[in-house]
């Protein structure tokens, strides 16, 4: 079931999300509409305080060749175990944050640990696109945004474009 996405500026998407305790079938199904949520936006990560459940949860997939198989990733309790010194820089975008993009820099490479949907733990090596995502996602579990890396002007000019859509919107 596709959820809706919440938009900045909301006060949910600045607030550090609980560890996930206990796996249940209820959590499973929101990692599912989630998945659904994002290929349907079309976006390739979203965490779950942007559909407004502050969980530590984030799902991924960041396989964007044609015809290539995807690669859902779900991952409860995410935690970035290593990061590179190197960097790179990447234009970012957010669901909750629509048609805004900008420049962010951020280790080129993460090593990750989380449980998996089946309660199992895991852990992988993220580079290029893949660790500029898990990176994101994991960040708006501990609410912080991409344009939270910005200069003050640029922050506040995308702020009130997200604050004249959601007018817009409410009036629609």
């Amino acid at each position: 079931m596709k959820r809706p996405i919440l938009i900045h500026p909301d006060p949910r998407l600045k607030k550090a999300c609980a560890p996930v305790s206990d796996l249940s079938d209820d959590l499973r199904a929101l990692a599912d509409d989630m998945l659904e949520t994002m290929y349907d936006a079309p976006g390739i990560g979203l965490a779950a305080p942007q559909v407004g459940v502050l969980s530590r949860l984030i799902v991924l997939d960041c396989v964007k060749e044609e015809g290539a198989a995807p690669r859902p990733l779900v991952m409860f309790n995410p935690e970035i175990t290593a990061r590179s010194d190197e960097q790179s820089t990447y234009e970012e975008g957010c669901l909750s944050i629509p048609e805004q993009y900008a420049d962010v820099t951020r280790p080129a490479e993460v090593s990750v640990k989380w449980i998996d949907r089946d309660g199992n733990p895991q852990s992988e090596d993220f580079s290029g696109l893949w660790a500029t995502c898990v990176q994101h996602e994991i960040d708006h579990l501990d609410g912080k945004l991409f344009i939270d890396y910005l200069g003050a002007m640029k922050r506040q000019m995308i702020t009130r474009k997200m604050q004249k859509l959601k007018r817009e919107k409410a009036r629609a």
